[in-house]
């Protein structure tokens, strides 16, 4: 078993709401940065804040979708969050039917 693998799965029998805190932990530092770029930048530091920046959205795009992919079957557990998270992606498919041909099947559990 690899590294990764043993995390995941150490990761996937947390509870519920364990699961939602360690989501929360890494969004409590990345969002943070977002703001601390643009303060650089605005201090005449351009290429170090656009290097901030793009590391920021980076994680936050890359590392925090491969989390919420892992953590999201305990999330769905939570009834409050099963029916925020329809409701996203009902309003999300409304809004972008093209975006739902892809991701149809994992989103309904089928995939």
């Amino acid at each position: 078993m690899t590294l990764v693998a043993g995390v995941r799965r150490r990761i996937q029998r947390l509870g519920p709401y364990q699961s939602m805190v360690l989501l929360a932990i890494p969004v409590a530092v990345v969002e943070p940065l977002k703001f601390v770029s643009l303060f650089v930048a605005g201090k005449g530091h351009w290429l170090t804040g656009t290097g901030m920046i793009v590391a920021a959205y980076a994680v936050s795009l890359l590392i925090l979708e491969r989390l919420f992919r892992v953590v999201r079957p305990r999330l769905m557990t939570l009834g409050w969050f099963a029916r925020l998270w329809a409701g996203y992606v009902g309003l999300r498919n409304r809004v972008m039917p093209w975006s739902s041909r892809s991701t149809e099947a994992s989103e309904t559990g089928r995939g």
